[in-house]
């Protein structure tokens, strides 16, 4: 865990002894913390874990022999009122109002985990880092390609409607990995290459269009499946191959129309799902796969209401990474104790067999108290010196927050309003004199 590893693994296994907490200080408050309080923020300070050698950690717990299936998404850690903070950008975050823009001001960070298990709410995250420059899909696409060269066995990764896009396949094209993508119900992929009817002219690089909204532009599938799922209900499968995006002509997907019968039509039970397949030869009923993409959203939650994940006010971008660095230690610990701790239920909760992470993490402490901890006793420093006698305080300097090149395009579009206008919409016409002519 690099430097500070002492106070980092105390500051670890804290967060599973405190379940909750209203600051982050009070983390000092837990028997295994045996620091004082500016003891938490000075491990996050001078402490470098190293990701490189824990993401291998994390892979020698697995199976060698299996495949492993993988699964990436991004979230945002929310921090709007942070005006000193550096790197903040505007992030998506869901907002169950309706009217509301899913948006919030702050640092979006990108994870890549192992699912585990078919059903369950396991995700063992192996990369989750901060999303600095580059867009979510270029950080998803550098990590799958960081981890596929340490897995033996080429892996299935599944990914989310956003993913699936030509710019990620044309990224991801020479991953050893197979891709499972959710694709947007208003997407217009391409068939093969037209066949050359004229000697003259360039051949031709493009297909038929093949529009999801236009069922008239569909051609006969390669392959249809009428079944019953013990899930899901009746189903009914339209299998294409040999479909592309315009982008990325030399990646060819199998595309699958999926039809539920007994769904609702609502935004969470839709009746018509498109999955797309890129890699090598698909199992069969491969769209069903998908249903294990979803742990990774619960364990955005996990560290979100369980670890403290974004309890901490921090004030640089870097203390942020090296607390989110101990959020995939803390599950893999809780997923490596599932099979020997007991499980302690609240009064008012029932008893599980399957425990999930957050069970295991409240009966885990337990274990804790009986084996205790690898780190030395801490050293008393002495009295700190305090503020330089003469030295002037100054507030830190407010930034400005990251925005886009789409959106630095727009601004630079709009016409200024002078004084008793009202401002117009839209961008100006192209033929207008600008404003000092």
């Amino acid at each position: 865990m690099g430097n500070a590893r002492d106070a980092l693994f105390e500051l670890s296994d804290a967060v599973i002894q405190m379940r909750q907490v209203q600051s982050f200080a009070e983390l000092s408050c837990a028997p295994a913390f045996r620091r004082k309080w500016p003891s938490v923020y000075e491990a996050l300070q001078d402490g470098r874990p190293k990701r490189n050698e824990l993401l291998r950690l994390y892979l020698s717990q697995l199976g060698t022999q299996e495949r492993l299936v993988l699964t990436g998404d991004h979230t945002a850690w929310s921090r709007v009122w942070a005006e000193t903070l550096a790197g903040r950008s505007y992030q998506h975050q869901p907002d169950p109002i309706p009217g509301h823009r899913p948006v919030t001001i702050g640092h979006g960070y990108s994870t890549l985990a192992v699912v585990p298990e078919m059903q369950g709410s396991w995700a063992l995250p192996l990369l989750h880092e901060r999303i600095t420059s580059q867009k979510p899909v270029e950080a998803g696409a550098k990590q799958l390609r960081q981890v596929c060269p340490l897995v033996l066995v080429r892996p299935i990764s599944l990914w989310d409607s956003e993913y699936g896009c030509a710019a990620f396949l044309s990224t991801t094209a020479d991953v050893a990995a197979d891709k499972l993508i959710r694709l947007r119900t208003n997407l217009c992929l391409e068939g093969p290459t037209k066949v050359r009817t004229s000697p003259r002219g360039a051949s031709p690089k493009h297909g038929i269009k093949f529009k999801f909204k236009d069922p008239t532009t569909w051609w006969e599938p390669d392959q249809v499946l009428e079944y019953t799922d013990p899930v899901f209900g009746v189903l009914i499968v339209r299998i294409w191959k040999g479909l592309r995006f315009r982008q990325a002509l030399e990646q060819l997907m199998t595309v699958a129309h999926v039809e539920r019968q007994q769904a609702s039509g609502s935004r969470r039970q839709p009746k018509i799902l498109w999955f797309g397949w890129v890699g090598e030869e698909p199992p069969q009923h491969w769209w069903n796969l998908y249903g294990r993409r979803y742990p990774v959203d619960h364990w955005y939650r996990f560290a979100k209401g369980r670890l403290h994940w974004t309890l901490p006010l921090l004030s640089t971008p870097e203390q942020g990474e090296r607390w989110s660095d101990l959020m995939p230690m803390l599950t893999w610990e809780a997923w490596l104790a599932r099979d020997i701790v007991q499980d302690s239920p609240l009064p008012w909760q029932k008893a599980q067999t399957h425990l999930s992470p957050a069970r295991v993490c409240q009966s885990l402490q337990n274990i804790l108290v009986a084996i205790g901890t690898p780190t030395r006793t801490c050293k008393t420093r002495g009295v700190s010196p305090g503020w330089p006698a003469g030295q002037p305080r100054t507030h830190r300097k407010r930034l400005e927050i990251i925005r886009s090149e789409q959106w630095k395009t727009i601004r630079t579009h709009k016409q200024p309003v002078l004084p008793g206008q009202k401002p117009k919409r839209g961008r100006p016409k192209k033929d207008s004199a600008p404003p000092h002519a």
